[in-house]
């Protein structure tokens, strides 16, 4: 089923629209929701929420591109539930945070501006060096991870994520986006 007829489901506030949803973004949202809370049980929640969360978002909300749109509400979900469940403990998704915190204010709420000064980022960046950022900041991968992912060292990982972050902040003070 396409977006837009599942969307429409969720217009006519027919409860098809969740299990549509489910069948093509499910396993999308449960991979998410897993890298980041990292046990199977609280990942199949956190989608579930994402479910009840669109759900009552759409309608008003008429998003485009929806894998984008449950995305999101899932790993702010998962992001949520895993400060919540690891208030004392400083583990990888905590790490990779605070490693942006120094180029990016983390808002709860991110704005168009800085959404869209975000996108043009990563369409300024070589495809490895933007699969490795996204990685690491969407996805919450670990160097390690993505080490293996790539045939690479976890340091130079690390330093081509770092210099990455450094092209972010210089391109957002020359866009005069206000850290």
């Amino acid at each position: 089923m396409r977006d837009s007829e599942i969307i429409e489901l969720y217009f006519a506030r027919d409860e098809q629209a969740i299990a549509e949803t489910d069948k093509a973004y499910g396993t999308y949202c449960q991979s998410i929701a897993m890298q980041i809370l990292g046990n199977p049980s609280d990942s199949e929640e956190c989608v579930n929420d994402t479910w009840l969360k669109a759900w009552h978002s759409i309608p008003p909300k008429r998003p485009s591109p929806l894998k984008i749109f449950l995305g999101k509400i899932t790993r702010n979900l998962a992001i949520s539930r895993y400060r919540a469940d690891h208030r004392k403990k400083r583990a990888h998704i905590e790490i990779a945070l605070s490693e942006l915190e120094d180029c990016v204010p983390m808002p709860e709420e991110s704005t168009a501006e800085l959404r869209s000064l975000l996108d043009g980022f990563l369409g300024t960046l070589e495809d490895t060096e933007r699969r490795l950022f996204v990685g690491r900041y969407w996805y919450a991968y670990t160097p390690e991870t993505l080490a293996r992912a790539y045939g690479m060292t976890r340091n130079a990982v690390n330093l081509r994520i770092m210099r990455t972050r450094e092209k972010l902040k210089n391109y957002l003070e020359k866009e005069g986006y206000s850290l």
